[in-house]
This record gives C-alpha cells, structure tokens and sequence, in this order.
C-alpha cells in the first residue's frame, strides 16, 4: 500500500470565508499541518510591515509553508505570471529577493514561477527568451535557500502558452540547457491537465518522476475530490509509485464553507502529514 498522503491546504483559493491572515490558524484547525500561497499581495514589492504579517501569520498558526508563488502580476484581471513578459522584467526582479526573503524565514522551498500570457506585440521567441533568462536567475536565487522553481501547465487563459505536461517539461529542459539552472520541478497539476485536455494518465505515466509539486481539484467544475469525474486517486498512486512523496496541494472551488466540503471527503485523521489513509476518499 502506498504511504499515506501529506496534504497541504492553498490559502489563496479555500478559506476564504474569512480574511486572508487568519486562514493558517484556520487550516491549523481545521487539521491541516502545512499550507501553500499564490502571491498574496497585488505588487511585486509589498512593504516590511505586510512581509512580516505574513510571516508571523504562518508561524503563529503552527504550520509549514510548502509552496509559494512568485508574483503574477493581476491575476483577477487575467495575468498569469511576468517570466514571458519583456517590459515587466524590472518588476519581476524586485520581486525575487521578496521571495528568498519569505522563503528563508519559513522554511518554504517550492516556488512556483508563472510563466505568462502570449502578449500583444511580443513574439513567441522573444518572449521564450526573457521567460529563459529570468527563471534562469530566479533559479539561481532560490537555490540559495535549496530551493526549487516550478513550472506548470495552467487552464482557463488561452493566452497561456503552457497547457500540456511535455510542454511544461519541455520549459525545465530548456532552462537547464541554456542557464545551466538544474533547479527546477514540474508543477503536477492534475486539473489543469484534465482540463486542458492532455491525456493525464499518460503525462503522469510519462512525467510523474519529475513532479517536485503536486495540485488537485477535480474536474469538471475544479471542486472538491468526488464532484467531478478526475480518477484522483489513482493519478496520485501512479504517482506515489514513481517516487513523488511532497505534499498533495489542495487547490479547489468549493460552493460551502472550507470545513463543509473538506467533511465531504476528506477525514479529519488524514489532513495532517503523519495521518494514517487508506484512501479510499477521493
């Protein structure tokens, strides 16, 4: 039997019935030990002040950061990350010592790098080449903390140019060739692939030894586990036999409060890292 899952909670899209500083205590007691963020500011640079509530907002909760995101720029208005983005390049390296910075004082290792939309007026070529040199130097910067970017596929914004596990893949490669950067993951995320239409038993099949994050909603609809028809648990143990042992990210919608779909299925015994599953839930 695989061991059991280590579940992480993102606070970013569940817990959102109450203000965002208080949702690790909220994970914490809901029986979460560890959590994951997208950027939770709306600027590249926050102030010391909001760097540091963040940072004691985690701490005072009891739980570990595993994963973060650089920043994206506007999300809600459609950005998908600034790696790609030529004129944003200043932005994004003002955004990376915050990021180490976080990163170190929370023990965080997993950061996830964006890629970013095809922009108007910007070529593929151009664009891949900025997106190369600065996960290239957002690379070496984590790699101070032993830390690790990642890529994903991401659905939902056509203007992404990553949708398929080869092609995300295919990024990380191209970023060691040319940089040199030998740390960076692939972002497993089983919805977005769905989603996307990539064949997931096969990308996980195929690229399942080189997951260093994994994310899951199910689909249709990116809710909880068992709302849709994504086989999560079998991915998972396709998974688990490759070698993957991080965390589980859970990075779903749910149409009630956070702790009403967690009940649904998943056991308070088996939220933490050391609980014992048999899995049988999702």
């Amino acid at each position: 039997m695989p061991s059991p899952r280590r579940y992480a909670v993102n606070l970013s899209i569940l817990f959102t019935e109450v203000p965002f500083l208080e949702r690790p205590q909220a994970a914490a007691d809901a029986g979460f030990d560890a959590v994951e963020s997208w950027w939770p500011w709306p600027t590249a640079t926050p102030s010391q002040e909001e760097v540091d509530a963040f940072v004691q907002a985690i701490e005072s909760a009891g739980v570990q950061l595993v994963g973060l995101n650089f920043f994206a720029g506007d999300m809600p208005g459609g950005d998908r990350g600034l790696f790609a983005w030529p004129e944003r390049e200043e932005e994004l390296r003002a955004n990376i010592p915050v990021v180490v910075e976080i990163g170190r004082r929370l023990g965080c290792r997993a950061f996830n790098g964006l890629y970013g939309n095809r922009i108007d007026g910007v070529d593929a070529e151009t664009a891949d080449a900025q997106a190369t040199t600065m996960l290239g130097e957002a690379a070496a910067a984590v790699a101070e903390i032993d830390g690790t970017v990642l890529i994903e596929p991401v659905s939902g914004t056509p203007a992404y140019p990553l949708k398929t596990a080869a092609e995300a893949v295919a990024v990380i490669d191209r970023v060691r060739a040319e940089t040199g950067a030998e740390n960076l993951g692939f972002l497993c995320d089983l919805y977005h692939l769905a989603a996307n239409g990539d064949d997931v038993e096969a990308a996980v099949q195929t690229y399942g030894g080189r997951a260093a994050h994994v994310q899951i909603a199910d689909n249709p609809g990116r809710g909880e586990p068992g709302t849709g028809d994504l086989d999560l648990d079998r991915y998972l143990d396709e998974l688990a036999q490759q070698g993957y042992s991080g965390y589980v990210a859970l990075e779903y919608k749910t149409t009630s409060t956070t702790t009403e779909g967690l009940d649904a299925w998943l056991p308070r015994a088996e939220r933490s890292a050391g609980a014992d599953s048999a899995r049988s839930h999702a």
